[in-house]
C-alpha cells in the first residue's frame, strides 16, 4: 500500500505504516538513525562448544512484534546477537512503482539506511521479493488489486524488474529471491497468475544478468504442499516442475511450517529435505517457517513442541549440509497492534516467535542459541 506517515500512538510511540506482517517492514531511514545510540539488552549466546560445527548461518527478519519504528529497533538489536544473517522479505512497493516514483527514491526513503544499520551489526544481508500476497497466494499483491493491476501486465513486469535492479544496485544483497513459494502459488493461484509470477522472475534474473548483478538468485518452495500434507492429504508431489520454470536458481529456498502437517515435530520424516532437493544437487537455504509455540484453531502446540521443532530442523539441516536458516519472526506478533484489517490467516502465525511481543525469551530461544553455538563452518 502507498506508505504513509508515522502516526503517533496514544503510547507516544511511531506506528509504523500498513505492511504485509509476514512480509518486511521498512523502517524509515530517518528513524534509524536514532539507533545509534541502542545497544539492546540480555544475555548473548554462549561460546561455541569444541567439536560441533554446522553448515550453515542463521538469522532472522526485522519484523517487528507491533508496528513502530522503537520495535524495530530493539529488536534488531536484540536478535543481532543470535543471528550472523538478515532477510527483507517483501512484496514490491507497488503502489508507488504504480505512481511513478523511481525504484531508487523508494529504497533510499524505505531500505537503505535500514540494511546499512543491519550490515553495522556484522549480519549478511538475503533479499526475498514477493511478487504475490504474501498470506493469501491464489492472489495477486493487495497493492495490485486495489490498483485494479495485475502482474500479467507487461507493465507491472517491467516495474518488477526495475525495482528488482534498484536493489541490487542499493542493496547488493548476497542472495536474491525472485519469487517465493512457487508451487503454492501453482496449487492454488489462477494459471495465469503462476505463470506471470514465472515470466517476471525469469525476466528479472534475466535483466540482473545483463547488468552485471554479483547477487546469485533462486527461489523457494513450500515444503508442506511439496510434501502433499498442506490443507488436503496427497502423496509426495514434488517440486521438478519449480526446478525446470525457474532454471536460474542457484539455491533451493524453503519455507516450512510443518506444525500444519504434523501433531509433533518428531513426526517430520528424516528426509524431509533431502527428498526436496533431490538429484538437483542445490544447497538449501531455509527462507521462512517456524513453529507455533500456542495452540490456534485445530493446531494443539506448546512452547515444548516449540523447543522439539528447533532441534528437529537442526537435524533436517545437517542432513543436507544446507547454507542458511532464516526464522523470520524473532518475537510473537502482537495482534492488537495490527492495523486493520487482520489477514484471516495471520493468528495462526503469531506464536512463532522465540520470545513474547515483549521480547521475553521463550524456551525455544535456549534451543536456538544451542544451535547457534555451534562453530560455522563455511
Amino acid at each position: 500500500m502507498v506508505p504513509l506517515p508515522f502516526t503517533e500512538a496514544a503510547s507516544g510511540q511511531r506506528r509504523l505504516p500498513r505492511r504485509s506482517v509476514l512480509a518486511s517492514i521498512g523502517a524509515a531511514g530517518a528513524a534509524l538513525t536514532l539507533a545509534g545510540c541502542g545497544g539492546g539488552s540480555g544475555p548473548s549466546p554462549p561460546p561455541p562448544p569444541a567439536g560441533r560445527t554446522r553448515s550453515w548461518r542463521m538469522g532472522f527478519s526485522h519484523n517487528p512484534p507491533r508496528f513502530t519504528v522503537e520495535a524495530v529497533i530493539k529488536g534488531i538489536d536484540l536478535w543481532s546477537r543470535h543471528a550472523e544473517l538478515a532477510i527483507i522479505h517483501d512484496e514490491l512497493p507497488w503502489a508507488d512503482l504504480l505512481e511513478g516514483m523511481s525504484p531508487q527514491a523508494i529504497l533510499k526513503r524505505d531500505k537503505v539506511e535500514l540494511v546499512q544499520y543491519l550490515r553495522g551489526k556484522g549480519l549478511a544481508l538475503t533479499m526475498m521479493l514477493d511478487l504475490t500476497n504474501g498470506l493469501g497466494r491464489e492472489s495477486e499483491a493487495r497493492a495490485l488489486v486495489q490498483a485494479r493491476r495485475s502482474l500479467t501486465e507487461p507493465a507491472v513486469q517491467a516495474l518488477a524488474r526495475e525495482y528488482a535492479l534498484a536493489v541490487e544496485e542499493l542493496l547488493a544483497p548476497d542472495w536474491f529471491g525472485l519469487a517465493a513459494e512457487t508451487n503454492l502459488i501453482r496449487q492454488v493461484a489462477p494459471a495465469s497468475l503462476y505463470a506471470a509470477v514465472q515470466h517476471t522472475a525469469v525476466g528479472v534474473d534475466a535483466a540482473l544478468d545483463r547488468a552485471g548483478a554479483r547477487s546469485r538468485r533462486f527461489v523457494s518452495v513450500q515444503a508442506e504442499v511439496a510434501w502433499g500434507r498442506l490443507s488436503t492429504r496427497t502423496p509426495y508431489v514434488g517440486i521438478a516442475r519449480d526446478l525446470v520454470d525457474f532454471p536460474f536458481t542457484r539455491a533451493l529456498g524453503i519455507s516450512s511450517y510443518p506444525y500444519f502437517a504434523y501433531d509433533d515435530p518428531s513426526a517430520i520424516p528424516p528426509n524431509y529435505f533431502t527428498r526436496l532437493r533431490g538429484a538437483s544437487g542445490l544447497p538449501v537455504i531455509v527462507t521462512e517457517g517456524g513453529w507455533t509455540s500456542a495452540s490456534r484453531g485445530s493446531i494443539a502446540s506448546s512452547p515444548q513442541k516449540q523447543v522439539r521443532y528447533i532441534e528437529r530442523l537442526a537435524e533436517l539441516l545437517d542432513s543436507v549440509s544446507a547454507l542458511a536458516w532464516f526464522q523470520l519472526q524473532f518475537a510473537d506478533i502482537d495482534l492488537a497492534s495490527v492495523p486493520p484489517p487482520v489477514p484471516e490467516l495471520l493468528p495462526l502465525f503469531t506464536a512463532i516467535g522465540l520470545t513474547d511481543a515483549d521480547f521475553h525469551p521463550k524456551p525455544a530461544l535456549a534451543a536456538w542459541d544451542a544451535v547457534f553455538a555451534r562453530r560455522w563452518m563455511a
